[in-house]
């Protein structure tokens, strides 16, 4: 078989097959997602789930909040829109709840302006939906990544 052929011509269902493999003994994300679209959630947290990517959904930003005091979490999704709070001071609330917490903005097009205010306020980046579920998943990956290596950072005794 040429060379060319042996990578999968599945492309990025391959591709996940192998992160889900790569995941497996690993305990899993502990991901807050918070969005006001239902259906949206739903679907998403069972299509994380077969990536080693444990969702506690929240349908506003207070029941978000009110997860977040009861619950420790790796990272947090939030959209920017919803229907009771502003997702910035929901965003500034997690901040002070939880500085270390990575938090990853959803946002409609056309809303790019208030992610870049969100990184202002400490989001850890943001995705304009809608957006293919790999680009989550790398961007929920790469956010905890990011905290470990700042906690292992902050754990590091000094030298003096």
């Amino acid at each position: 078989m040429p060379a060319s052929r042996r990578s999968h011509p599945d492309g990025p269902e391959k591709e996940m097959d192998r992160s889900r493999q790569e995941s497996q003994g690993k305990p899993p994300i502990r991901l807050l997602l918070v969005d006001d679209e239902k259906g949206f959630v739903e679907v998403l947290a069972k299509r994380l789930a077969k990536r080693n990517i444990l969702t506690t959904q929240a349908f506003s930003g207070t029941e978000g909040i009110q997860l977040l005091r009861r619950s420790d979490f790796d990272v947090a999704v939030l959209d920017l829109k919803l229907g009771d709070m502003d997702g910035i001071e929901i965003l500034k609330i997690f901040k002070k709840m939880d500085p270390e917490m990575p938090v990853i903005m959803l946002t409609g097009h056309g809303s790019e302006t208030a992610s870049i205010e969100g990184m202002r306020y400490g989001a850890f980046d943001y995705l304009t939906k809608p957006h293919e579920l790999a680009e989550l998943v790398d961007k929920i990956n790469e956010a905890v990544r990011h905290r470990k290596r700042t906690e292992d950072t902050d754990e590091t005794p000094s030298r003096g």
